[in-house]
């Protein structure tokens, strides 16, 4: 189609007379330029357009054909220019411009399908509501098949024979897969992860296997990127994550507060009505999820206290805001016993002593208190003498 092109574009200009290839070569430089004042000018007229739309995919399309196209003037424009004066000179060049524009052409190709796929994977990936991570395996899956694509047209056309490097591929494919295997463990494992889904891009993890907790920050082909809570990055291979057990708290439905308090002995007659109360409390609480299991009871006996707990859920997840309930339930937990006449109980320890015990005490301190009197006498008689 570019040959055709050319062709007819030389036989018109043939047909011009304009005067030697000098002035057919800045005639074709001209020509192009003004090709693609006249595309910007409509693509700047079709962004506008398609900016107010709210379908996507018009803005992903005008996004990977925009610059290519502009590029696809200037080497129709150039190349036809160097056709005509290799022609008018006979330079050796005419022979090598068709290959040089098919190869051109092919990376052309290649770039817009890249620049769709980069402009679809950044656009799910800002959208909240869209699984993230699938959307970044399908971009990454796509990329790797232009390149393969690409690479062998461009093999193809440099007049390479395809079947031979595939042969060859196979072959060195099962040598490469006998020496790399924990690069395909990994593979594997990162191709599991993405269809398990145990885990995306986002979500705290942790596994109590391994010492791994953090946010997911990237999920690689050969290493998953993990930020810890101290913002340090840990790189973990994916085949670790085929053997491992993960927990991911991202997706927990509700938070839990589990909470034992202690009062004291002397409190036990108002351990019943503080029970209730406390329960009256967590029910009518507006951040209490009040379908999930609520439990305040008297628990146990314990060497210094009576004790209770509460076992309840909140509806919030969000780590910040989950103390902020708690904080607020322990508040008026306390306030429920200060209400009571009640008090928490600490270590304590009580010691009772009969009469004799008593007596034997007191008799031992006075011994020690007139010992320690006689002491002080007799370093004070050489003063009183004097």
């Amino acid at each position: 189609m570019i040959e055709q092109a050319e062709v007819y574009v030389s036989t018109w200009l043939l047909s011009l007379n304009i005067g030697n290839w000098v002035a057919n070569f800045a005639f074709m430089l001209c020509l192009t330029m003004i090709l693609q004042l006249i595309w910007r000018y409509f693509a700047k007229r079709t962004e506008n357009v398609i900016s107010k739309t709210s379908n996507n995919w018009d803005d992903i399309v005008f996004y990977g054909v925009n610059k290519p196209i502009n590029w696809v003037i200037l080497l129709m424009g150039t190349s036809m220019s160097l056709r005509v004066v290799a022609e008018s000179e006979e330079l050796v060049i005419s022979d090598y411009l068709p290959v040089v524009q098919k190869v051109a052409i092919l990376f052309i190709v290649g770039w817009i399908f890249w620049r769709l796929v980069y402009k679809a994977e950044h656009t799910y990936v800002a959208d909240d509501a869209k699984d993230t991570t699938t959307v970044t395996a399908l971009a990454k899956l796509a990329k790797l098949s232009i390149i393969t694509i690409i690479t062998l047209s461009i093999i193809q056309t440099l007049g390479v024979s395809i079947s031979g490097v595939l042969a060859f591929g196979g072959m060195g494919g099962l040598i490469v897969g006998m020496a790399a295997k924990d690069l395909l463990s990994n593979l594997f494992g990162a191709t599991m992860v993405y269809m398990d889904k145990p885990f995306k891009v986002g979500d705290w993890i942790r596994s109590p296997d391994k010492s791994i907790e953090g946010t997911v920050e990237e999920i690689g082909w050969r290493v998953t990127r993990i930020r810890t809570f101290d913002k340090r990055p840990i790189y973990v291979p994916n085949s670790l994550f085929t053997t491992i057990v993960v927990e991911n708290p991202s997706r927990m439905t509700n938070r839990r507060i589990k909470e034992n308090f202690g009062l004291r002995y002397k409190d036990i007659k108002q351990i019943e009505g503080i029970i209730k109360s406390v329960r009256e409390m967590l029910e009518n609480h507006p951040d209490i999820d009040q379908s999930q299991t609520l439990i305040v009871n008297f628990d146990l006996f314990n060497n210094s206290s009576l004790d209770f707990f509460i076992y309840t859920f909140t509806k919030t997840t969000n780590w910040v805001l989950f103390h902020e309930v708690k904080q607020d339930v322990l508040l008026k937990v306390a306030d429920i016993v200060i209400q009571h006449d009640a008090e928490f109980a600490f270590p304590t320890r009580q010691l009772h002593l009969n009469k004799d015990d008593h007596k034997m005490l007191f008799n031992d301190n006075h011994k020690h208190e007139s010992s320690q009197y006689d002491k002080y006498e007799k370093y004070e008689k050489p003063e009183t003498a004097k």
